[in-house]
């Protein structure tokens, strides 16, 4: 009898093994593949993958913040194109995502910093008219993302891109941006995420805008 339960409880030992390593190199191999994404369709695919992989795994954070994430550099390129009035439904589609992380996983730095990401693009819309409101939002999340974790490269990071491209007459400084981006390259040097599948993601933007030559 005693065999009988070691060999069971061997065999369910195997099966979770198993089933876990499937479920972190699933998670990998989308991951990888969030630096290859280039147009909003691209990201829009990518967040409904690492959602399914969201809807089987419940109880871990991973899933959903990078189904957020997904969202959010949908949100950011279409900016880029200035489609700004497609914004908000991608923000709400990231809110829901970053709900279902935060649900997982209390305060946590990087979860706060989407959250900032989300109220960034919902500002965006008509920064004129809801700098109060989701500005301010912006603000205070990404203060708590910095309290939770003052070592969060990205936190510096998002900053970093907050000061360099805000105008001088609102506070911004090309000059402080970059001193920032420097900040955020030399955090990336030296962080080290907690698991394989935690965020990584940003040291290569850091290095782009460190590239860009001085403004005089």
């Amino acid at each position: 009898m005693k065999k009988l339960i070691l060999s069971f409880a061997l065999s369910m030992f195997s099966l979770t093994a198993f089933a876990q390593n499937q479920y972190e190199k699933v998670m990998t191999e989308k991951i990888d593949k969030i630096e290859a994404c280039k147009t909003p369709e691209d990201f829009n695919a990518l967040a409904n993958d690492f959602q399914r992989i969201a809807d089987k795994e419940k109880g871990k954070w991973q899933p959903s913040y990078y189904a957020a994430f997904s969202h959010i550099q949908k949100g950011r390129v279409l900016m880029r194109e200035n489609k700004m009035s497609e914004l908000d439904a991608v923000a709400d589609q990231a809110q829901k995502f970053v709900d279902q992380a935060e649900e997982a996983d209390k305060n946590n730095s990087e979860i706060y910093l989407l959250q900032k990401m989300i109220y960034s693009l919902k500002m965006m819309v008509n920064p004129m008219e809801r700098y109060m409101t989701f500005g301010t939002k912006a603000d205070e999340t990404l203060k708590k993302a910095e309290q939770l974790n003052p070592q969060n490269p990205r936190v510096t990071l998002i900053k970093a891109e907050d000061v360099y491209f805000t105008p001088e007459q609102f506070g911004g400084s090309k000059k402080k941006g970059m001193e920032l981006f420097q900040s955020a390259l030399e955090k990336f040097n030296s962080f080290k995420p907690k698991t394989s599948l935690d965020p990584n993601w940003g040291k290569s933007e850091a290095e782009y805008f460190l590239s860009l030559p001085a403004e005089k």
